[in-house]
Parts: structure tokens; sequence; C-alpha cells
């Protein structure tokens, strides 16, 4: 329940409102007076099929956004409200529906469609009185009760600092896969962080660091710039008062001084669009608190163009670059200053042109570029887009009793519109794959304090966004999930590069993959990580095998002679039993033992593919009554079977040594050749042969055929030559079918 919320009337710091002078020159949203709103909630008619006099504010925004909406739901929903909440106060006083009523004009003026503001009436009933979800869904369908029980598993949840990282899962999993209900929850916050006033400042300042740390950033994650930042400014006032005050001191000085350099590059701009014959909007956009505080940290003394920006609105995408055209061409351009976010849109589905141009007198101002739906999403984020279920020609439910998520709507909680944010359901697969509520919570606090954003390219042309500071770590898993594992190295900008190199805005990155399946991701690899996607993922491998993350195999392939993690041998055990107590050289090990449905029949391991227990395996008889065992999936068998070998069934007998062919690829260094024989002998393997090829393109292959003296040391043996420096891949022996 919210009723602690109080009028902004009473003590305490007050809503952030800019001076008069400033105010004046951009289009105010006027306050509410919750006294004279309390009253009519209370007096007004609500007779069967009129329309409350209580809620007017929202028809009349709702109605600037959606005029042909139905607003008979608002109506019910309303009264639904008012008779539940009856007799229930806010601490400031006035009547509780006051609470609902404000969240919901909030949304409205967002352009939220008739359904997200039909269950923001409703959300805090079921809550809060005897009204139950079954009531909820017989009066107003199932897609609001839905709504509505998402908004009140969300009032359930303790922000204390103890209880984040689990309580913030479970707020996660409370909002399902429908953004409407967290932006319910962002819209309930600003009310509160609105009318914060009478409460003890400690409590105010509890509220506002859990808005900072959670809620501003997801607001920022969804879009929802007008929340955003008024939500900052409400958040500055209370943690940082001197700094608050000092800047609407700033802001006062200039909206007092003479002369107006934004006003008078804004003139300039309108006479060249109007000569051009662009039809253009050209508006003055003041920045917020929080931005000119930042400006004046960075700047320093701040002159007139830093107190806000040119927002120039038009009716198609082709018209903003002409409009950029037109204004690069009459006015001196800021060329370094220039982004273009409409080619490559950001992650929470902004898109304009940045610019800025040059005044004689030195000053630069700063211009943004967008048609009018593009400012709609730029500040509405994902309100704006509606029902995230609904077919893209139905995006404005005005039912008010629109059934639950279609059943063909993709399962992993996309959106069906690709342009639409898919930000919260990677939220909710991270949290689902995140091994402990920590490890999701310590990923996700480092995810939403990233502000900036890169895109590198690969090469067929496909982007990635990552967060600034990314690596190829990152790249990898943002590009193949979990098969990102198999990762061995990249190429940046066409140069081979290392796993930990810091990406940059506009690269080309190509991955190289490895072939071996039971590839394991380096727990080193954690430090260069920077995403939620690529650090959980590492660490629920790490997770699942527990000493395991040392660049090398990890034991559980059955095709590598593993028994699984648990069983496989450690380096140092699987070296000392290669050597007897007293130091001697071991002996040579017994050759593994395969017994076939041909008696008598002499047979003979084939040194194509090398098969070692426990592989699945098949033979063939050839001349001289030989059968030659091969592994199953090796090219050979098909090749053989074509030319109608017969196939003999073989499997293995009481098995100790064996012999394998492995491959194993690095980049090229001195030494390398030494390091990895070393390795080999401290595994207490034999080598039987080996040939090194020639570099090419700084890599180095190596193919090795070894003894072994108990096949179920060969995971270890894998991993001993993989954590040989430079050393990025280990594997089993392919041999290639001849031609037919």
């Amino acid at each position: 329940m919210s009723a602690e919320a109080t009028n902004p009337a009473t003590p305490g710091p007050a809503a952030p409102a800019a001076p008069t002078a400033t105010a004046g020159r951009r289009k105010s949203r006027p306050r509410i007076d919750l006294r004279r709103l309390g009253r009519a909630a209370l007096l007004g008619p609500t007779a069967r099929g009129r329309l409350p006099d209580a809620i007017g504010h929202v028809v009349e925004a709702h109605r600037a956004h959606h005029p042909d909406a139905d607003l008979d739901p608002l109506r019910r929903a309303y009264v639904l409200a008012e008779s539940s909440h009856r007799g229930q106060m806010r601490k400031s006083g006035e009547p509780y529906i006051t609470h609902p009523l404000a969240v919901t004009l909030i949304l409205a003026e967002l352009g939220a469609e008739t359904t997200t503001l039909t269950a923001s009436l409703l959300h805090d009933t079921v809550e809060d009185t005897e009204v139950t979800l079954e009531q909820v869904r017989e009066q107003f369908g199932e897609e609001v009760r839905y709504l509505v029980d998402g908004v009140t598993k969300l009032e359930k949840v303790d922000y204390g600092a103890a209880a984040e990282p689990e309580t913030f899962r479970k707020m996660l999993v409370a909002t399902g896969n429908d953004v409407r209900v967290m932006s319910i929850k962002l819209a309930d916050r600003l009310h509160n962080m609105r009318t914060l006033g009478v409460m003890r400042p400690e409590k105010q300042a509890r509220i506002a660091k859990v808005t900072r740390d959670v809620l501003i950033p997801l607001a920022e994650r969804l879009g929802v710039q007008a929340l955003k930042t008024e939500l900052e400014d409400l958040v500055f006032a209370i943690l940082r008062p001197e700094e608050y005050a000092r800047t609407r001191e700033l802001i006062a000085e200039n909206a007092a001084r003479p002369g107006d350099p934004l006003a008078e590059v804004a003139d300039e701009a309108r006479a060249v669009l109007r000569e051009a014959g662009i039809p253009a909007e050209v508006l003055i956009r003041p920045r917020h608190f929080v931005s000119v505080h930042r400006v004046a940290r960075k700047r320093g003394r701040l002159r007139g163009s830093d107190f806000g920006r040119l927002l120039v609105l038009v009716n198609e995408d082709a018209d903003c670059y002409a409009v950029l055209g037109e204004l690069h061409t009459c006015m001196t351009p800021v060329v370094s200053e220039f982004k273009d976010f409409i080619a490559v849109p950001k992650f929470n589905l902004y898109q304009s042109l940045h610019t800025a141009v040059a005044r004689p007198d030195g000053q630069v101002v700063e211009v943004l570029i967008r048609t009018h739906q593009m400012h709609k999403v730029a500040e509405a984020g994902v309100v704006a887009l509606g029902n995230p279920y609904a077919p893209a020609a139905d995006t404005s439910d005005t039912s008010g009793t629109a059934a639950t998520p279609p059943a063909d709507a993709p399962v992993d909680g996309e959106r069906a519109d690709p342009t639409r944010p898919g930000w919260l359901s990677r939220l909710l697969d991270w949290q689902r794959a995140a091994p402990d509520p920590d490890t999701f919570w310590s990923t996700l606090r480092e995810d939403l304090a990233q502000d900036r954003e890169i895109t590198v390219f690969r090469p067929d042309g496909g982007a990635l966004g990552l967060p600034e500071g990314a690596t190829c770590v990152d790249a990898a898993y943002a590009q193949y999930g979990e098969d990102a594992h198999a990762c061995i190295g990249a190429r940046v900008n066409g140069r081979l590069a290392t796993l930990s190199t810091v990406l940059g805005d506009g690269d080309t990155v190509q991955l190289l993959m490895g072939q071996d399946p039971a590839s394991e991701p380096s727990r080193e690899w954690l430090e260069h990580a920077h995403t939620p996607a690529a650090r959980i993922a590492i660490q629920r491998w790490l997770a699942a095998h527990p000493g395991g993350g040392d660049g090398g195999d990890s034991g559980g392939d059955p095709r590598d002679g593993g028994a699984g993690p648990a069983e496989g041998a450690g380096r140092a055990g699987a070296a000392d039993a290669a050597r007897p107590a007293d130091g001697a050289p071991a002996a040579r090990p017994r050759r593994a033992d395969v017994l076939a449905d041909r008696p008598g029949a002499a047979v003979r391991l084939a040194g194509c593919c090398t098969p070692v227990p426990p592989d699945g395996i098949t033979g063939f008889a050839v001349r001289g009554g030989v059968v030659t065992v091969h592994r199953a999936e090796c090219a050979a068998v098909a090749h053989m079977k074509n030319r109608g070998r017969a196939e003999v069934v073989v499997r293995w007998g009481d098995t100790t040594g064996c012999r394998v062919t492995l491959v194993a690829e690095s980049f090229g260094r001195p030494h390398l050749l030494a390091d990895l024989t070393e390795a080999i002998a401290l595994e207490g393997a034999e080598i039987v042969s080996a040939t090194v090829e020639p570099p090419s393109q700084q890599r180095v292959r190596h193919t090795y055929t070894l003894e072994l003296p108990d096949a179920a040391r060969l995971p270890s043996l894998m991993r001993a030559m993989r954590d040989v420096p430079g050393v990025y891949d280990v594997s089993r022996a392919r041999h290639q079918a001849p031609a037919p």
C-alpha cells in the first residue's frame, strides 16, 4: 500500500520545478491539486453510464493519444476503485483514491492504452481492499487481472538492502514478460516521490536511494525518459540538497539574463528550414536539473547555450537527414558531435540524429532531430508501444477485456515486433540462468550502471549492441549464448586479437570458434566480462563444474574418454600415477583390449581416429582376416560402408592403456614445443610420434600420437596441454574420408 506518500504542500523537499522564467519557454505539465481532486473523487457524479468528474483529467489526456478509445472500462474501474478505497486516507489527509488517479494520469499523459490505464486505476485494490483477482477478471478480463496481479506482487517486494538480491529477482519474475507491469510500477513510484514531503528524512533518503539505484536505471532501459528525468531530479533534491539548490540558482540566473542564444539559434533554424521547404517544428528543450548539474561539473562555467538543446520534429525519416543537411550547410557544424541513432537505434528504442552548431561568439548549441513518432517513443518508451503482444494493427487496445497473451507469442518473451525492446526479456533470462541471487544482483547492478552503449559489427553485416568497455568475451556471449564457451579468439578490424580486447564503437569483430564440443570457459574470462549475459553464463558453468574453468577439457565428454567431472583424475594425481614410488620410469602401458564377434580374428585400432575407451566403436573386416576398429563418428566409417566392407560388432574389453592422436592449435611463440612436450610427459603419456605444421597467420598446428597408461587420464592430459600458454584448443584427431 502506498498510503505513506504525502501531499507536496506539506513540509519536506519540494518537487523540483524550474524557475518561472525558464518554465515559460517550455510546455510544462500542470500539477493537479490533490485537495480539489479528492473532493471530486468523493462528491463527483458516478451514475452508471456517466464519466465521474474525478477522471476528467485522465480522459482528456487519454483522448489526446487515443481519440477513439472506449472509455467505459475506465469509468467502471474508477467506480470500483473509489468504492473499494473509500475511507482510506493518505498521510497527507487526502482520500486514498487520489493516488491511483494520479498514477493513471501520468500513464495517460505518456500515451498508455486503455488496458494499462484500467489496471493502473485498480493497481492497489487487490492488496489494500476486499477486491479479489477473480473479481477483476470477471469484470475487466484476464489481461487486466494479469497486470493487476503483477503490480500487486511488485508492491510486496522489500527494497531493503539486505533483501535486495532475492527480492529483486522476485520483482522481475512478478512482471512476467509484460513491460506494462513495470510501467505502472514506475508511475506509482514517481507519484510517491512527488509526494514524499512529510516523511522522516531518513526514510526519504532510503526510498530515494533505491529509486536511484534500481528504478531510474530500469526507466532508462525501458526508454521512459519522461519518468526517468523527473525521478532523477526528485532524487537529486533529496540526496544532494545543497548541489540541487546551487543548480536551481544557476538556472534562475540564466533565466534572468538578457537575450537567449538558444532562442536566437532556433529562429535561425526555422528560417533555414522554411526557405528549404521542409515542414518542421523547432522547439527549445531546457535541460532538467541533473543534466544542468552534470554539464556544470564537466565544463565549469556555464553559458546560455548550456541550459538547453534544440529539438527539431519532422514527419518522415528522410526529413531528418534533409534537416541535418540544411543545418550543416547554412550554419557552422561541430562535426565531432554528430551521432546517428536513427540508423543504429539505442537498446531502449531511442532514435534521433544528434548534432551541434557553433555561434559566432563560440557558444555551441546541441540539436536533436527526430520524427514525431520517434519523439513519442523517446519520451514514453515502452509505454508508447501499448500491448506488447497485440498484432501490429491492434496496438491500441481499447476494450479493456483483451485475452491473455496469444499462444503463438515467442516463447523467449521477445516481442513479435523486432523493433520492440528485448532488454526485459533478456533480464528474465539472466535471472533464470544465474546460479544464485547474489550473482544475478551483482551482474545486474553493473549492467544498470552502464549509461553508454557501443555498436560493433559482425563480418556478415549484423550488429551487436554492447555497453561501453565491453570486450571480445562479451561479444562472444552476445552472439552465441552459452555456445561461446568454445570461443578461442577473435579478429578485431581484421587483426588477430585476444578475448580480453576492449571493443570500440564501430569495430568489426569476427569470433573464432573451436570445434571441440567439450570446450569450457576459462575462469579468467570473468575478469574481462562486463555484460550480465557473459558473466552469468560463465559463472553458471563454473558452478556446475567445481574445479573446472582452467581453460581445459571438462572431462565430461565420453568421446574424450572421460567419466565425468566427478570421476576424472586431476593433473597431480595423473602425473603421480604415471610414476612408480621409487621414481623409476613408468612401465610401457598395455594397449586397450577390444573384443570382436569374429573368433580368431586379429583386431587393430585404426590410426585415422585412434579410438579409446569408452568411445563408441565399430569394426570392419579387411585383408588378412584383420578387423580394424574405428570411432563410430569417424568419416572413414561411411566410406567403408559405401564400398561394401562387412561391418563387425566390436566392444571394449578389460582396458588399461590406450593410444590416441591429439591435435593442439596455438599461437606461435618461442619454446612452445618444449613446454607442450613437458606437459605431456608430466601427465605420464609417451609420445609415439609428433608433427608440427609450418605457422600460418601466427598460428601453429601440432599433431601428437600418444600412449597413455590409462584411458581415463585422457581428459586430464587434454587439460594440461590446454593450460600451456599460447595453446587455445586441443582436440581428438578427425580423419577426412577419401574421395569416392
